[in-house]
């Protein structure tokens, strides 16, 4: 990828794999908050060195300490299924609306994201826990 800066194409997604969900926290709310609600992803397309276009399921945005906000990327083949379990990680922001998304260019910086990123994950509640959560409410 370029050291561009991207806008994003933000649209709806096909349900498959790790694009059937989305782990955008901020937006679960409720007795859910933290976990990754059942409701397709949206995608964003974004434009390679060679011209190509690479969609992406988006996983989440999420806040690093003293660096800002990231977005976590799944990329997905032609059919819409990711069978590598790659995720890409940029830095995200918004313009006008608009997301944009930009490289991470600083090694110190890329580390804090995938840790950040890493976390997010592991405190991620099991379909098992959330279901044993509604039967104590």
């Amino acid at each position: 990828m370029s050291d561009e800066t991207y806008t994003a194409n933000l649209e709806s997604c096909n349900p498959s794999d790790c694009a059937s969900c989305t782990a955008n926290c901020s937006s679960a709310g409720g007795k859910n908050q933290g976990t990754i609600p059942n409701v397709p992803n949206p995608t964003i397309k974004l434009t390679l060195d060679d011209d190509s276009v690479l969609e992406c399921a988006v996983l989440t945005t999420f806040p690093v300490e003293e660096f800002g906000e990231y977005i976590a990327l799944v990329p997905l083949n032609k059919d819409g299924k990711n069978t590598t379990g790659e995720t890409y990680l940029f830095r995200y922001a918004e313009e006008n609306d608009n997301p944009v998304i930009t490289n991470i260019e600083r090694e110190d910086e890329y580390m804090a994201a995938a840790e950040a990123f890493h976390d997010f994950i592991a405190n991620l509640k099991t379909e098992a826990e959330l279901a044993e959560e509604s039967k104590n409410d």
